[in-house]
This record gives C-alpha cells, structure tokens and sequence, in this order.
C-alpha cells in the first residue's frame, strides 16, 4: 500500500505516475495525483478525467521500470 507521504511528494512535484493493477500492461492508469484518503486515490488522466483508485494497487513514477506483478503472483 502506497503511503499519504509517497503520494503527497508525488502530488507536490507533479510526478507522472503509474498505476499497476494487474500483470497485464494494457490496464495500468498513467496521470498525475490529485488526493486521496484513507482507502482511495483520485488520478487525473491525460484526457483530463478523474479515476478513483484503491491505494492497494502499486503506484509508482512513470519513467522508472514497470513493476512485474506476474512474477509475484506465481
């Protein structure tokens, strides 16, 4: 679970990030933090929408290497 000091950093320096659900690329969410709570997370999109999120998911900056949740799941 991503913590509030992660995601505020994240949110202060207006870091692209991306959001890993599952083992398949094609489902990650990519944007930018805009808040969160105790559970979720809201994520502006390129397209300007706002998805909700739970913080269960690994959240992580864009430009670093994707996280490989197949692997772990094996």
């Amino acid at each position: 679970m991503v913590s509030d000091s992660e995601l505020d950093k994240y949110r202060q320096e207006g870091t692209k990030i991306r959001v890993v659900r599952d083992g398949l690329e094609r489902n990650d969410v990519i944007g930018i933090v805009v808040a969160w709570d105790a559970d979720t997370v809201l994520i502006r999109r390129h397209n300007r929408r706002v998805v909700k999120l739970s913080k269960s998911y690994v959240y992580e900056p864009f430009d670093s290497l994707r996280t490989d949740l197949t692997q772990a799941s094996e």
